[in-house]
């Protein structure tokens, strides 16, 4: 009995370790998965996508930091509430001076040096335009201004009256300040390094239209968006390219739009001659590492027209995709750089 116990535990004893060891090396298998959550932010909506693994947060802890910092966002740069920030700067008379934490100052001197590049054809001061011809917070929908509202307007404008004094913002005239073309851009590229900082290294975050993907998805798979091309009443994709580390920011006109005598206007306005847009771009995509400068950068081109946008993104090395409207529908025309990292990617339709 004894000999034929001991045999019967060692046989019993190797197969106990190695079911032992099997349930053990079980719990150390990497998971990866993506996780996605998405909610309101900024008058228009966000999604966060991310690869959950075994070292990650819970879905919950990330999207409750998602949340917190875009609703410090909106605390600080919001034009549609009377207590964020920039909302209490506009309300101060000329020669005022604000203190402003780091990040209203940040985007504003990125704002600042778009506007002297472009001559003004970026112009984080618009507000009192915008507000001239009908658009944004309190307006009663798209109208033409007189020639006595466009006057009180620009004499409300020009951002080489907007200055900062170390933490002070300043204003020389009543100017109005406008960061919307930018803020997304900049919201997204903190919140990238807010996931990184949790431990979130691989994500594709989207706010407002504007987004960045860093890292690959499972199994090795990249990140991929496509870019739209301009049709009024559906979303066609034009190219789809792959992301790693790189921001993308569209502006166009093709549903952003009024009809006056019909005369087709476009909601963006050209803060140089104080009107709407009028020249043949319907949009214009830009890719950049940083998602701050590809929102700014996709509105300057947008204003700049397809001549003198394409123009201006050669010389300053900026990966764009040009969507002209034509006779005979619509032609892509991507920018050196672009054609550079992109165009191979995948067949423009």
């Amino acid at each position: 009995m004894t000999l034929v116990a001991n045999r019967c535990r060692a046989l019993i004893q190797p197969v106990l370790t190695v079911s032992l060891l099997a349930a053990l090396t079980g719990c150390f298998v990497e998971r990866e998965q993506v996780e996605r959550f998405s909610g309101p932010t900024m008058g228009s909506t966000y999604t966060v996508q991310f690869v959950a693994t075994n070292s990650t947060p819970p879905v919950e802890q990330v999207q409750a930091m998602v949340e917190a910092y875009l609703a410090e966002v909106d605390q600080a740069f919001s034009t549609y509430r009377e207590d964020s920030l920039l909302s209490r700067f506009n309300q101060l008379p000329a020669g005022s001076c604000m203190a402003m934490p780091e990040s209203v100052r940040h985007v504003t001197a990125t704002a600042l040096q778009l506007a002297a590049q472009s001559d003004g054809a970026f112009e984080p001061t618009i507000k009192p335009l915008l507000r001239a011809w009908g658009f944004g917070p309190g307006s009663q929908g798209p109208k033409h201004p007189t020639v006595d509202e466009l006057a009180a307007a620009k004499a409300r404008m020009g951002y080489q009256q907007l200055s900062m004094q170390g933490e002070l913002l300043c204003k020389a005239v009543a100017l109005e300040l406008d960061l919307n073309s930018i803020v997304a851009g900049y919201a997204i590229d903190q919140l990238g390094e807010r996931l990184q900082a949790m431990g979130v290294e691989r994500y594709l975050v989207e706010a407002t239209g504007e987004l960045k993907a860093q890292g690959l998805k499972p199994k090795a798979q990249p990140w991929r968006i496509a870019i739209e091309a301009p049709h009024d009443n559906e979303r066609v994709a034009q190219q789809v390219v792959t992301l790693d580390g790189i921001g993308v920011s569209n502006s166009g006109d093709y549903r952003n739009y009024y009809e006056e005598d019909g005369v087709r206007l476009s909601h963006t306005l050209d803060p140089r001659t104080e009107k709407p847009i009028d020249h043949h771009l319907a949009s214009v995509t830009v890719l950049h590492e940083s998602t701050e400068l590809a929102d700014g950068l996709s509105t300057l081109l947008m204003v700049l027209g397809p001549e003198q946008g394409y123009s201006f993104a050669k010389a300053h090395q900026i990966a764009a995709l040009f969507v002209t409207r034509t006779e005979s529908g619509f032609t892509a025309q991507g920018s050196p750089l672009y054609q550079q990292r992109y165009a191979a990617q995948g067949v423009e339709k």
